[in-house]
């Protein structure tokens, strides 16, 4: 097992992946740390889509107007949602979830990126929740967070630099 503190340094965020289908296990395992991630009052009201249909991760590609076309590329796609009409931290909860999972990947040897869809969409005023909800048939209650992209990458990216930290963004009791 890595250890922690190496693998913030080594999570970097990864937009060209292999065509290698993920193993099923490693998913379950990325899954797995999602939902046992810590939420406000142990709701657990996050909910998970996976997608792995080529066509379907095309389409969701193309749910905003930037930033997301390399999705087309991802084997598999997770999309993180929330209902916030239940649960007031729904975003706090979903992103908690994503960073987990995306720990989970980098410690499997797997690539991610986390996807912005929250507040996001197309130029003639489509939210990416109603394409979203288009494609996978999510009820009108959920919203989606974002998508987080996973798959074996093919980009090398070097770890985070000690040297680059911004110990001075850090206060000790008063600002």
């Amino acid at each position: 097992m890595t250890e922690f503190k190496e693998l913030v340094q080594k999570r970097r965020s990864h937009r060209k992946f292999t065509q290698e289908e993920i193993d099923p296990e490693d998913l379950k395992l990325i899954l797995r740390a999602a939902l046992m991630s810590p939420t406000s009052k142990s709701q657990r009201a996050w909910q998970f889509v996976v997608v792995d249909d080529k066509l379907d991760l095309e389409k969701l590609a193309d749910a905003k107007n930037m930033g997301s076309q390399f999705l087309k590329d991802a084997p598999v796609a997770i999309v993180v949602l929330g209902d916030p009409m239940q649960n007031d931290c729904w975003v706090e909860d979903g992103s908690i979830a994503t960073i987990s999972m995306q720990y989970q990947a980098e410690e499997l040897g797997l690539g991610s990126c986390w996807i912005q869809m929250r507040g996001r969409g197309l130029d003639d005023g489509t939210t990416a929740d109603t394409v979203i909800r288009g494609i996978l048939d999510i009820p009108d209650n959920m919203n989606c967070l974002c998508i987080l992209a996973v798959g074996h990458f093919a980009d090398e990216r070097k770890p985070q630099s000690e040297d680059k930290l911004k110990w001075e963004n850090v206060h000790l009791n008063k600002w």
